[in-house]
């Protein structure tokens, strides 16, 4: 069985920081991924194509305003509002541990190795989800997009047939499988057309729908009004608690830019500043976008009215025309490209938690594998990539709403794992608290609120799903699908992690990774530099 290593691969430059107990110290190792090809520019433009701002609110917009109504922009203020105060407490653990591993390392460190593992599954299954659904979108807008271009409706029909779908969809995987295994300089210029192109479109629709409202050639011109901006508004608890779920889901993507820290050109800051400045540049994005759809369209049920049953699946497909005119087509073709790149660049994520947990032997040693060309985690991205397309193949085989309801599940999945990271951030710190005034908050009240919001959303979405109702519909024995599939993909990594640990329990008794804090990793740090011998 390999043990970790600590030297780089050669011909990679080493990675910096300053922070005392980072590295060998804080009894973590370098995988041999190549430090310093990422900067902050590319680290923000990966974490924006992971979220993938065209797509995501283009699926959630629609349904938003049905459970909100006019509060949309509330809504998605505060569901911005955790995602801020998470990322905080990230950038914290990064400055302290620049790991790969992320959820996973850092949960290790700080509650021991088997909550740990636990972080590192919920990280790996909501990506996996999340994968499966931008594959099925991306084929959707392929043929969506094929039949506007050649002027044929019925082409938008061929993604209904199983047999055209599921190959296309898997061709869709391949590719991004084989950007993703190559090196991060391949994946940081592909990611800059395509999310380049997909904020000038979408930027660009949000302006014209606004100019349009204020010249008076809108569909139906709906005056900004302050009661869009206040939550409090909102009808009932359970409606508000609806809508901040569904929110949850169009930031969750933002700490891709903490999973390829060891490729940092400085480790211990660059890849945290990306998540906070991600999270920033998103929220301006939605808002930006969303007043201009509102004042646009309005709130009605009929014609491209956002509140419209008909078109709440797809808003930018029915608002391209009436705002955009000849040139509708490029919000198909931004959509297309938002998902896309979202494809490729979600797979950095789960590769690297994989290789973390190989490498740690928390998993088998073949995910800890680097490729020796690219100097990426070869292995762990191929397996991601077989695990998703044999997911969403089982599950489009079984059915399109059993598909749905997997979506549903991530709401929950995305409060677990950001929300014991967030814990993991209290905790680890816990000797700095009371150090300074910036401590206190950036390692106790940021992180422990934003960890208490995400808790509490997922004890509230656990209950709700138990009800048939929520999701598609589907049900067994009367308990909500979406409810059991949430407890089965938990599940399974307890299945997992058990049969690791009777295979290889050296990560578990703590042999590999030692559970610790801050304050004993930097006493180690400087026994171990006071020790050193001077060059």
């Amino acid at each position: 069985m390999s043990t970790p290593s600590t030297d780089p691969p050669a011909g990679t430059p080493e990675s910096t920081s300053a922070h005392p107990c980072q590295g060998q110290a804080a009894g973590l190792s370098r995988k041999g991924l190549a430090a310093g090809s990422v900067g902050l520019t590319g680290a923000i433009v990966i974490g924006v194509s992971c979220i993938a701002p065209a797509y995501t609110l283009t699926g959630a917009l629609g349904p938003t305003v049905s459970a909100v109504g006019a509060q949309v922009p509330a809504i998605f203020l505060v569901g911005f509002l955790p995602m801020l105060l998470v990322a905080l407490g990230y950038r914290e653990l990064n400055a302290a541990m620049p790991d790969s591993g992320t959820s996973f390392t850092w949960g290790t460190k700080a509650f021991g190795p088997w909550v740990g593992w636990m972080s590192g599954w919920g990280l790996v299954v909501a990506t996996v989800v999340v994968l499966s659904n931008l594959a099925g979108i991306a084929v959707d807008f392929f043929y969506l997009l094929l039949s506007q271009i050649l002027g044929d409706p019925s082409v938008a029909d061929l993604t209904r047939s199983m047999w055209v779908n599921i190959p296309t969809c898997l061709i869709f995987i391949a590719a991004a499988t084989f950007v993703s295994y190559r090196d991060m300089q391949t994946t940081q210029r592909l990611q800059y057309w395509l999310v380049g192109f997909q904020l000038l479109v979408f930027l660009g629709f949000g302006a014209v729908a606004l100019v349009r409202f204020f010249n008076g050639t809108a569909w139906s011109p709906t005056p900004i009004d302050p009661s869009w901006f206040n939550p409090l508004a909102v009808e009932s608890t359970s409606t508000f608690i609806a809508g901040v779920s569904l929110s949850l889901f169009i930031y969750w993507g933002w700490d891709v830019s903490l999973t390829i820290n060891e490729e940092a050109d400085d480790a211990g800051s660059t890849p945290g500043r990306a998540a906070v400045l991600t999270v920033l540049t998103i929220v301006s994005i939605y808002m930006f976008v969303t007043i201009g759809s509102m004042a646009f369209a309005g709130l009605g049920d009929t014609g491209v009215g956002l509140g419209n049953p008909e078109i709440q699946q797809n808003v930018f497909f029915a608002l391209s025309g009436p705002v955009l005119g000849p040139f509708a087509v490029l919000m198909s073709m931004a959509v297309l490209s938002s998902s896309a790149a979202s494809l490729q660049s979600t797979f950095v994520s789960p590769a690297r938690t994989l290789l973390a947990m190989g490498h740690y032997r928390a998993l088998p040693e073949v995910f800890g594998r680097i490729s020796p060309r690219f100097y990426t985690p070869g292995n762990a991205t191929i397996i991601s990539a077989v695990a998703t397309s044999v997911f969403y193949t089982l599950l489009r085989l079984v059915s399109e709403r059993v598909l749905w309801d997997t979506i549903q599940t991530l709401g929950a999945m995305i409060a677990f794992y950001y929300g014991l990271t967030a814990c993991a951030a209290v905790w680890y710190f816990r000797g700095h608290w009371l150090r300074s005034a910036r401590d206190f908050l950036l390692t106790l009240v940021a992180p422990g609120i934003g960890a208490l919001i995400l808790f509490s959303l997922l004890i509230m979405t656990l209950r709700d799903s138990m009800n048939p109702a929520y999701g598609s519909g589907s049900q067994i024995m009367g308990v909500g699908l979406v409810f059991i599939l949430t407890l089965v993909l938990i599940g399974s990594g307890v299945v997992i992690m058990i049969i690791q640990y009777l295979r290889d329990p050296a990560f578990f008794r703590g042999e590999v990774i030692a559970t610790s804090d801050a304050v004993a990793d930097e006493n180690t740090a400087r026994e171990q530099g006071a020790g050193a011998t001077p060059p």
